[in-house]
């Protein structure tokens, strides 16, 4: 996660892009492994790794970089067991028993992508209304857990439609109910690279953000990778008239530019963004010239700190092989360097780190799952400053 302006992304320079030693970094380019996900590793890297009681201890004598009430997950993460028939399986099932589950680890905060949960739960399939809300917001309570975030609805329709308006307020109204102070997306504003398009993008979102901010809520775009591509916003015109070439912006970083930054907010997931930083250096110059710019996830951040309160606490196992440069693993067990970037983007009692890890459901293994979220948790709560 070391900074980076404009150097290459060869050699050494790419090994030091990716936080690794040039001694992992040469067993990784000579590796003739496939690029598929790596073996869930149960054991927290060197690093992180300490007793379970010290990680969710008091945090006396040391600098917690994430402090215990801010320590969250996406229950995306968890998905299957919110999915579960709690009458065909003694693991947690539905929201009720994960939300049990995920307290006893310490968890503090959660962030939803969805309300729906099995039909033999309490309260039935679908909570995603003002009685299920309400029901939803009593099981938190009732655990010691807050809605820091949901993946809620974005209206499709641009011009907003009466429709679409209304169906926005009413996910609104229940992210209020739940106590939630931020709403978005995982979905990226718009899917082209043109700066038209994010334009008309930001439009919509100042709108929505404008919406969401009188019910006081922020609103945020949650991305992966694509989304910090560079923008194409000059050079020669293609057959229907559109730019192609750079000025070397990325497109989040134009967007960040053309809304609101009191009502329009960014949700950084950390493993995609270093993904991006690993597929996304080189771009045309408007003049037709080869330029490298290597993306800095912390200093983005860094440049937009309150634009960014969320953020995907997301793993992964450098491997060039991949096609992504990263294998994704539970958090804490990968080689992103969390400590240096909790500490370079600051502000820890305004950041809401969650936990997730997209993979962590499996069909051979039903609570791996949680016991991922478990393994998040201790090594989110290990992270320490250095003295």
């Amino acid at each position: 996660m070391t900074a980076f302006n404009d150097e290459a992304v060869t050699g050494d320079a790419l090994r030091r892009t990716l936080g690794v030693s040039r001694r992992r970094f040469l067993s990784t380019c000579t590796a003739v492994t496939g690029a598929a996900i790596a073996a869930p590793v149960f054991g927290a890297a060197p690093a992180l790794a300490q007793n379970r009681s010290e990680a969710v201890g008091d945090d006396r004598g040391r600098s917690a970089l994430v402090p215990p009430h801010k320590r969250g997950i996406i229950l995306y993460t968890v998905r299957d067991a919110i999915g579960r028939d709690p009458l065909a399986s003694d693991l947690p099932s539905g929201f009720r028993e994960v939300f049990k589950q995920l307290s006893r680890f310490g968890y503090r905060q959660v962030e939803f992508a969805g309300y729906g949960q099995h039909a033999n739960a309490p309260g039935g399939a679908d909570l995603g209304t003002v009685q299920g809300a309400k029901l939803l917001r009593s099981w938190l309570d009732e655990y010691g857990l807050r809605a820091q975030g949901s993946h809620g609805y974005i209206p499709p329709s641009w011009p907003l439609t009466p429709s679409d308006r209304d169906t926005f307020k009413r996910w609104l109204e229940i992210a209020n109910i739940l106590g939630i102070d931020h709403m978005g997306t995982g979905a990226d504003p718009t899917n082209t690279p043109y700066r038209a398009d994010w334009d008309v993008a930001a439009q919509k979102w100042n709108t929505l953000g404008a919406i969401a901010c009188r019910e006081g809520i922020k609103l945020y775009t949650h991305n992966h990778d694509s989304a910090y591509d560079f923008l194409l916003d000059g050079g020669p015109l293609d057959s229907q008239g559109r730019p192609t070439r750079s000025s070397g912006i990325r497109k989040l970083e134009y967007f960040l530019k053309v809304t609101d930054r009191k009502s329009v907010h960014l949700e950084l997931d950390v493993f995609w963004a270093h993904v991006a930083q690993y597929k996304f250096h080189t771009y045309t110059a408007h003049d037709g010239s080869q330029r490298e710019r290597v993306f800095d996830p912390a200093a983005l951040v860094e440049r937009n700190s309150t634009r960014f309160p969320l953020f995907h606490a997301k793993d992964g196992v450098v491997n060039l092989q991949s096609g992504l440069g990263y294998d994704m693993v539970p958090f804490g067990t990968g080689d992103i360097d969390y400590r240096r970037f909790f500490t370079r983007v600051g502000a820890k009692n305004y950041r809401n780190p969650m936990v997730e890890q997209d993979n962590a459901p499996s069909t051979s293994v039903p609570g791996q799952s949680l016991e991922f979220a478990r393994i998040g948790y201790d090594n989110l709560a290990a992270l320490r400053a250095r003295h």
